[in-house]
């Protein structure tokens, strides 16, 4: 491998998106990815149920501002406008009353008022109380949306996040997308980077097949991968970067898809269901995608880092048994092939996505400012508004890139 002017570490769609705008500068790049494939967390896989599903980032989130969806329209993606909005709500097994549906809109308002307000204690739990509706949008606020439970979201950094209305699904998969968009960039690949020097001139990159030398490196890896310290830096990181990665951990969403033929009651393709229970143990369903024989189970926060650790058999039987409980035991021998997702114990991620701790909002400006102008950081960490998105990635790699340009 030749020594390059930029070294990425990482091909997700921040690293890719970096090394594409580099590319276009006329600046030599070496892109080197631990992975044995590019996409970081979005991955489609289609041997699971014989067509293409998601097993990270599924949604095109803020559809009038993700430069994915130009692509999309492109390479004749099909997109399916899909309105959050709650269709069906269960407390346990007991549908919510129309009332009670409605009433979370109201919820939900309530808090973005509250969070227009300001609140003297950071936690998104202070602003929530454990009662019905509002519990219902606590859990679509922390868990289902941010990755983690609510005691555990700064309410300054809920608040930085842009409204991602509106959302978009794709028939032929998000990671799919993002490869095919990635393709033309040379990667190599199964090379994970162990060590960074940044003690003399430039950069030296530490891996496996050797070490490469470079004007400067883009880390876009997550900051669960950099809080593992898998990459050791010499000399270290300053203070306030590693304060930073560690206000800054990472939050798990698990999807658990099971295959059920002949529909389901009720359910029209794309509702979304959410099931609350006691401890937080709450479920959402995005039913039958596109018409496909799939009701999506969606678990988060503590309690999807408590089901990746008991395994995909018993993922599947919680799953089946909260449908027993709504639609009948005559449901259970239509179950077909089933999955889990195991983000949580992916190495070369750690985790769903990024978010700030209570009283550390301020964590994804300090990881964003480069190292000696040597060592830039982008990712979905430090997507701004759009945290959290793969599209938010795309575009923090783009002008992360922009960035480095101007001090080469």
């Amino acid at each position: 491998m030749p020594n390059p002017d930029v070294i990425i570490i990482g091909a997700g769609a921040a690293g890719l998106a970096a090394a594409k705008t580099l590319t276009a500068a006329g600046r030599s790049v070496t892109v080197l990815e631990a992975m044995n494939r590019i996409g970081g967390r979005a991955w489609t896989r289609s041997s699971d149920f014989g067509l293409p599903f998601d097993i990270g980032c599924a949604w095109l989130h803020a559809g009038d501002r993700n430069p994915f969806m130009a692509d999309a329209a492109r390479l004749g993606w099909t997109t399916h406008h899909h309105d959050m909005g709650l269709d069906h709500l269960y407390f346990g097994a007991r549908k919510a009353s129309p009332e009670e549906l409605a009433a979370v809109t109201s919820a939900d308002d309530h808090v973005a008022e509250a969070l227009a307000a300001g609140t003297p204690d950071d936690r998104l739990s202070s602003l929530l109380a454990d009662t019905g509706a509002m519990r219902a949008s606590a859990t679509y606020a922390g868990p289902m949306d941010f990755g983690k439970d609510a005691d555990e979201i700064s309410a300054a950094d809920f608040n930085a996040a842009a409204d991602l209305y509106p959302d978009y699904f794709t028939k032929e998969g998000f990671g799919a997308l993002i490869h095919a968009w990635g393709a033309d960039v040379p990667v190599e690949l199964s090379t994970p980077v162990t060590a960074i020097d940044w003690s003399g001139q430039g950069v030296a990159v530490e891996t496996p097949r050797g070490t490469l030398r470079a004007r400067a490196c883009i880390v876009t890896v997550s900051t669960g991968v950099l809080a593992f310290e898998d990459i050791r830096f010499t000399p270290a990181l300053p203070e306030s970067h590693l304060e930073a990665i560690f206000d800054l951990p990472m939050g798990l969403l698990t999807k658990i898809p099971v295959e059920i033929e002949g529909g389901l009651p009720g359910l029209s393709p794309f509702d979304d269901l959410l099931i609350e229970r006691r401890a937080q143990h709450d479920l959402y369903f995005l039913c039958f995608p596109f018409s496909l024989p799939l009701m999506v189970g969606f678990v988060g926060g503590d309690f999807a880092w408590e089901m990746e650790a008991a395994g995909e058999a018993a993922a599947v039987d919680f799953i089946t048994d909260r449908l027993v409980d709504i639609f009948g035991a005559s449901l259970r021998p239509r179950i077909g092939r089933s999955q889990m997702t195991n983000w949580a114990g992916e190495r070369r991620t750690r985790g769903a996505y990024a978010s700030a701790r209570p009283g550390r909002a301020a964590a994804r400006a300090a990881l964003a400012t480069p190292v000696a102008n040597r060592i830039f950081f982008a990712g979905e960490a430090l997507a701004g508004s759009l945290m959290q998105t793969a599209g938010g990635a795309r575009l923090s790699g783009e002008s992360t890139a922009r960035a480095l340009l101007q001090t080469l």
